[in-house]
């Protein structure tokens, strides 16, 4: 029995994880995985690939990019959801702040530097022609960090995945000023280099088993009330995440995508350059 860790985000994205690994459909296969909540999001995620705490992550598209360019020695193994993900522009209650264009010198909540609360700042500050090199941030770890930096104004606003967010602007603790999606797909599947080379098999054997459950996944009977109770929205609220999300089922990730991404993150001043799209990814033809 082979033992493999996969990582993501406590988040209705990766709920399809938890209903192949309670099904045990990778023991059946030979393979003991264990899944990681990252509740800091993907900072946290790619510090976990470095030091092998994890093998498999479901990783923002544009932070792990950036951490592979920067040494991360993992690769891109497939998208995982190809929507776009909606970040909500957040302030506190009581925040003096009415607008995004408001915000121009304001300090951001951020997990982590190089994550996606970090990267996309940067992106909603390139989309609103701010001075990037005046942005100034606080990190602050993960969510609840980013909800006490509002309340105690050690922040200003804080970007969060709009449908995770809605109960906190459902019940007075922010109130959103807009949205930002990201200008590519958001999730991917990130493997440690060490694993591909020795486990190659056993990882297109997961990745073929979770694209089963994403292919079907909008099909399961009342999956908006089950995701409404498990993660505390409102079930119009996932009815309409379910209406905009896309998985990507298997579909390999191609050089010419990466490539794109990447000329988008050079535009944004989000990585200082590219480098070749096939030092990222690693398709496994599945």
């Amino acid at each position: 029995m082979l033992n493999l860790k996969v990582g993501g985000v406590p988040e209705h994205f990766n709920y399809p994880w938890y209903l192949s690994l309670k099904n045990k459909e990778y023991t059946q296969k030979g393979i003991n995985l264990r899944w990681q909540n990252f509740p800091g999001g993907t900072g946290a995620m790619c510090k976990a690939l470095r030091s092998g705490e994890v093998d498999i992550a479901i990783v923002l598209t544009e932070g792990i990019i950036k951490d592979i360019i920067d040494g991360n020695p993992s690769k891109i193994t497939q998208t995982f959801v190809k929507s776009p993900l909606i970040w909500g522009i957040h302030v506190g209650a009581k925040s003096k702040f009415k607008t995004i264009s408001d915000l121009e010198h304001a300090t951001i909540a951020i997990s982590r530097f190089g994550s996606g609360s970090h990267l996309m700042a940067i992106v909603n500050a390139y989309n609103n022609g701010w001075d990037i090199e005046k942005l100034k941030f606080k990190v602050i770890g993960n969510l609840q960090g980013g909800i006490n930096a509002l309340s105690n104004g050690e922040a200003d606003y804080f970007m969060w995945e709009h449908f995770t967010t809605k109960p906190l602007v459902d019940n007075g603790t922010f109130r959103r000023l807009g949205d930002c999606p990201t200008p590519w797909p958001c999730f991917v599947v990130a493997v440690r280099d060490e694993v591909l080379e020795h486990h190659l098999d056993e990882v297109k054997t997961v990745l073929n088993i979770i694209n089963s459950y994403t292919k079907d996944f909008k099909s399961i009977v009342d999956i908006d009330k089950t995701l409404a109770i498990r993660y505390e929205q409102q079930e119009e609220d996932i009815q309409e995440w379910l209406s905009i999300t896309e998985w990507n089922k298997g579909k390999p990730v191609t050089e010419d995508l990466i490539t794109s991404i990447q000329n988008k993150m050079v535009g944004f001043n989000v990585i200082d350059e590219k480098i070749n799209s096939d030092k990222l990814i690693r398709n496994l033809y599945i």
